[in-house]
């Protein structure tokens, strides 16, 4: 039997530049939270129709202790209004890495991660103790 990770594509595979997410963290200034943007089809714009689009986006953090997976935000877009790209400010003190999973209608789940480099943490900057 399958699990979910054996559907989920990635840089390897044929169609990437066009669904793979790419994430990037963005530091606005020193009391700001870092800013985590998500596009898909940054290289080449993916179709935007009602019959081919991008239906939503998550975004899961892994956390440096004990690597567990933490949900962080899922964004929901509807066809032919919303462009695939999104952002949230996000507490990046335990985290380790950034996993983007986008899901195409057509050509199903697409991911990528990124490691969170110690320059793009925020220590104790946005909110800490809300979460």
């Amino acid at each position: 039997m399958s699990s979910f990770g054996d559907y989920l594509k990635g840089q390897d595979k044929e169609g990437k530049e066009k669904h793979t997410p790419t994430i990037e963290i963005v530091r606005e200034g020193e009391n700001i939270c870092p800013l985590v943007r998500i596009t898909v089809g940054k290289e080449t714009p993916h179709p935007n129709t009602v019959e081919h689009h991008i239906k939503w986006i998550d975004l899961f953090g892994i956390k440096k202790e004990n690597e567990q997976l933490i949900h962080i935000s899922t964004f929901d877009l509807g066809p032919t209004i919303a462009f695939p790209e999104v952002s949230v400010h996000v507490l990046l003190d335990e985290m380790e890495s950034l996993i983007a999973i986008s899901y195409c209608n057509i050509h199903g789940a697409w991911e990528s991660q990124v490691k969170v480099m110690p320059a793009c943490r925020a220590a104790s900057l946005c909110g800490a103790g809300r979460v």
